[in-house]
């Protein structure tokens, strides 16, 4: 119980925090206005966050929170290509309506900088181990290609995701996040096809 009383906590703190985040900005958003929205503590706050800078690194968790949503929400007996496709939808509609250029473009800043865990490359995410399940699932129904490894689809993936999300940091949000990665993942994950690794043997 005092566990999942703590996981509580923590992701009260993380959700209101995002909130006040894309709301009122990063800069104008206390500790004290987290600690209010969340209707926790500072003590608690302080527990788990050393101040407001490492609730940064906190979006992954938002992230996989969503992740967890999806998971449950998915047909089973979709498509792997479709699947995955489905997921960078959902989230990327998700960053368009709630999370803004500044603070995606804050969290790339600290996880390229910084020295500790790079949330976004944990692999115990629900993220990494979805992913993974799915491109599994893929292979061993024959819809992806199995002259690759698991491992290296899902670094694929994972890495195309985070370069749509870091051009559209560097171009501070001026097209719609969602839009542009249904036109362009599609044409990526195309390579990933099993008929595309038969092709080339006959080549």
């Amino acid at each position: 119980m005092p566990k999942k009383a703590g996981r509580n906590t923590k992701g009260r703190i993380v959700a209101a925090a995002w909130q006040l985040f894309y709301e009122q900005g990063y800069d104008n958003t206390t500790v004290e206005d987290i600690v209010f929205a969340s209707q926790t503590s500072k003590g608690s706050f302080y527990h788990y966050f050393e101040g407001k800078d490492a609730l940064l690194g906190s979006l992954s968790i938002i992230f996989d929170e969503k992740y967890e949503e999806l998971r449950e929400q998915m047909d089973p007996e979709m498509p792997a290509m479709d699947a995955l496709i489905y997921l960078n939808r959902e989230l990327f509609t998700m960053i368009d309506n709630s999370v803004s250029v500044e603070l995606l473009a804050r969290l790339f800043s600290t996880q390229l900088t910084t020295k500790g865990e790079k949330h976004l490359l944990n692999r115990s995410r629900t993220y990494f181990k979805l992913v993974q399940s799915l491109v599994r699932r893929g292979q061993e129904r024959g819809e992806l290609r199995s002259d690759l490894s698991v491992n290296e689809i899902v670094n694929g993936y994972a890495m195309f995701e985070r370069a749509l999300m870091y051009d559209w940091c560097l171009c501070n949000g001026e097209y719609a996040l969602t839009r542009y990665a249904g036109q362009m993942l599609p044409m990526f994950l195309d390579g990933f096809r099993a008929e595309k690794a038969e092709n080339a043997v006959l080549q």
